[in-house]
């Protein structure tokens, strides 16, 4: 039987989210019904929330998620009823192109749920990501369900479904950061905090933070930076240039995803280094650069998406070095609050007062 539950919706651009009644559908095949018990607030869901996805309202806000699977349908077995999960929003098909060459990380038919959650008045919903997390329970493809030690606190597991995810997989997978590089991040919210976190994981000797925040710089050296640069003060190129040795750094992450930043990390990286772009830009934002500069510098300019991660593979390991001690996942959560705070968390996060904002069910 269909159940009903408490959600956080978009209902229009711009409009305030407001708490609903929401109709979460029995599993079918290849789903699952999960209980969420924390989903962090991302800033992919006040894009959402703007209509700077889509315009498909209402959309059930919420997706970085981790909680318990209550039922799954016809099909399922690589998770059952009682399995502690983190919600992911690719779900690898293992058929496409890119699966069959062995690289399920760059799936080109992920995939979700087939079935809608709706209101009560039978409206559909679009989850945000295909997940719709800020809700008692929601319905998933069980693709996007990853099994994890349930001994790790869900307000951080949930992290791992996406912006924690992406920061340390932009530098480990996509940028291959490796023992003795050094590394720039332009951008210090949770992701590009996370890329720092990441980047000392994998040895980097020096690792420059780069923000316009003095807050965030200071909050970058905790996770991590050897060095901050504020750029409002400070010319980023010339700043990360002098702290190494006047070359630029090996790898440039890009946490900001505007063409001004872009620059700024194409100029700031040694030769043949690397650019690693895992801030999202908008659709109206063009970038310029003298193609001969891309000729010359020569190295590698990638893009970052969901930091190259195979949930499978990478979940589990970042929590194990959680709870090792190695990896310290309770550093990005602010605080955590109730589905009736999603509102004032997105002015807060506007405002650059948190790191993460975790709805805890």
């Amino acid at each position: 039987m269909a159940q009903e539950v408490r959600g956080v919706i978009a209902p229009g651009k711009d409009e305030p989210v407001r708490v609903e009644t929401i109709v979460v559908p029995d599993p079918g095949p290849g789903e699952a019904v999960v209980q969420i018990q924390a989903c962090g607030v991302c800033h992919t869901d006040l894009h959402y929330k703007q209509g700077g996805i889509n315009d498909d309202f209402p959309f059930l806000l919420g997706h970085e998620a981790a909680g318990v699977v209550e039922s799954v349908g016809e099909g399922v077995t690589d998770v059952a009823p009682g399995d502690f999960v983190i919600l992911n929003w690719r779900a690898v098909c293992g058929q496409c192109r890119a699966c069959l060459r062995g690289r399920p990380w760059y799936c080109f038919d992920t995939h979700n749920a087939k079935q809608k959650m709706t209101l009560t008045d039978g409206t559909e919903l679009s989850p945000a990501l295909g997940i719709g997390a800020f809700a008692e329970k929601t319905l998933v493809a069980a693709g996007q369900c990853t099994k994890v030690d349930p001994s790790v606190s869900p307000q951080v597991a949930g992290l791992l479904g996406c912006g924690v995810m992406a920061g340390i997989g932009a530098a480990i997978n996509t940028g291959n950061v490796g023992r003795g590089d050094t590394v720039a991040v332009i951008g210090c919210g949770g992701v590009g905090d996370a890329a720092i976190a990441g980047s000392s994981l994998a040895g980097a000797a020096r690792i420059i933070a780069v923000d316009i925040d003095d807050r965030k710089l200071e909050k970058a050296r905790t996770m991590g930076a050897t060095h901050t640069v504020n750029s409002r003060e400070t010319d980023a190129v010339e700043a990360i240039r002098e702290l190494t040795g006047g070359f630029g750094a090996d790898v440039v992450i890009e946490a900001v995803g505007r063409p001004e930043t872009y620059q700024q990390a194409f100029y700031a990286r040694d030769l043949a280094g690397t650019v690693v772009l895992v801030g999202v830009p908008t659709p109206e934002m063009k970038l310029e650069l003298p193609l001969l500069d891309v000729f010359g510098r020569g190295g590698a300019l990638k893009s970052s998406w969901y930091g190259d991660c195979l949930p499978s593979r990478d979940f589990p390991m970042l929590i194990d070095l959680h709870l090792q001690g190695r990896l310290d996942l309770e550093a990005f959560v602010t605080e955590t609050i109730e589905l009736t705070d999603v509102e004032k968390a997105f002015e807060r996060m506007h405002h650059g007062d948190v790191l993460r904002s975790v709805v805890v069910l």
